[in-house]
């Protein structure tokens, strides 16, 4: 027993120095974020066709003999020959190039944070896109989150089709609300069977404290100009009329929302979908939700015989502290399960964050 007590208090002390240190670590995040020069990074691009030979070829050298790898790579300097043969036959003197696929993956969360290094993405592809040759594919994976922040990143990928370059938006996990929000601007659609696509749907919660502050003998005066300001509180006391305006608030969302996918996807029965509800793959295809089972690797891969494919990313540059505090949140994160990414506070929140998709 007296071990155990003392392993506790160890361990306990242990545990108030992690929070001392966390809480450090967050103060001069806050003032390194306070002080912070507006982001700069740069566009990496990566050759998928190459990483996908490099990796062909050192599985067939660690499997195949020596005889047969050596006439392997006879073939294929063969093939390689033929192949620019028939590509300076079709393209002639005009020297024209395979067409290009361009990749960019887009992991979403509440705040559609992600879309800062989007924009940049798409600016960057569209300076050298091809109007009815190239194509672009975005991995999406999102849980969804804040209406402006998906409608941004929705308006970024409608800067691809507006422009008459094809866009697959490929889903192997999930794009539920927000980013269903964002596939449906693909002119295509891709799914694993068991991707979840939807909701189509708009949620808002708020907790009041308003008993709890009147038993407690509290007043909160909240002051505002304008009938609608504020309907819905967390400390003041909410109305029936403010009740009826914040779901008329969530009523317009939706139904913006059914517009969006109405007008990108005219075969899709937005009345019957958009009742909230989510659907795997396999269901969705049935409701013309997505338009065909894949994953995005067999996509991919699939687009290497034919095209040149890149790998496009936006990468942040980051100074020394904000890379130790990103490595240590790292280790905080796989050690004891915390969160890296922090949610903004209510109280510095706008009031329409209460809305998500």
């Amino acid at each position: 027993m007296e071990f155990l007590f003392e392993y506790g208090l160890f361990f306990s002390k242990v545990i108030t120095l992690l929070i001392a240190v966390i809480v450090l670590v967050a103060v001069v995040a806050g003032f390194s974020q306070r002080n912070r020069q507006p982001e700069s990074g740069h566009i990496e691009v990566t050759s998928v066709n190459e990483a996908i030979d490099n990796l062909t070829r050192n599985l067939k050298h660690l499997v195949l003999n020596p005889e047969v790898r050596k006439q392997e790579q006879k073939e294929e300097k063969k093939r390689a020959r033929e192949e620019r043969k028939l590509l300076k036959k079709t393209s002639g003197d005009s020297g024209e190039e395979k067409s290009r696929v361009f990749v960019v993956n887009f992991t979403g969360d509440l705040q559609a944070s992600a879309v800062s290094a989007l924009r940049e993405e798409v600016t960057a592809i569209m300076s050298v896109a091809r109007k009815g040759k190239d194509e672009v594919v975005v991995r999406l994976e999102s849980m969804g989150g804040t209406v402006h922040g998906y409608g941004l990143a929705a308006s970024q990928l409608k800067r691809i089709t507006s422009q008459e370059v094809s866009l697959t938006v490929a889903v192997d996990k999930v794009a539920a609300s927000g980013g269903y929000m964002m596939a449906c601007i693909g002119s295509r659609i891709i799914a694993a069977p068991f991707a979840i696509l939807g909701s189509i749907g708009v949620v808002a919660q708020l907790p009041n404290f308003n008993r709890l502050l009147k038993n407690k003998d509290i007043d909160v005066e909240l002051l505002t100009a304008g009938e609608y300001k504020r309907t819905l509180t967390m400390f003041g006391e909410n109305t029936k009329k403010g009740r009826e305006k914040f779901v008329d608030e969530l009523e317009d969302i939706h139904l913006l929302f059914k517009n969006l996918i109405a007008e990108n996807r005219p075969q899709v029965d937005v009345e019957k979908v958009a009742t909230g509800e989510s659907w795997y793959g396999t269901r969705a295809l049935e409701h013309d939700l997505v338009d065909e089972l894949m994953t995005s690797d067999e996509f991919i891969s699939n687009k290497c015989t034919e095209a040149n494919v890149y790998l496009v990313k936006y990468v942040v540059q980051k100074n020394k502290l904000e890379k130790i505090i990103e490595r240590f949140t790292s280790i905080l994160s796989k050690t004891f399960g915390i969160r890296s990414q922090l949610d903004v506070p209510l109280a510095q929140a706008d009031s329409m964050d209460r809305f998500r998709i």
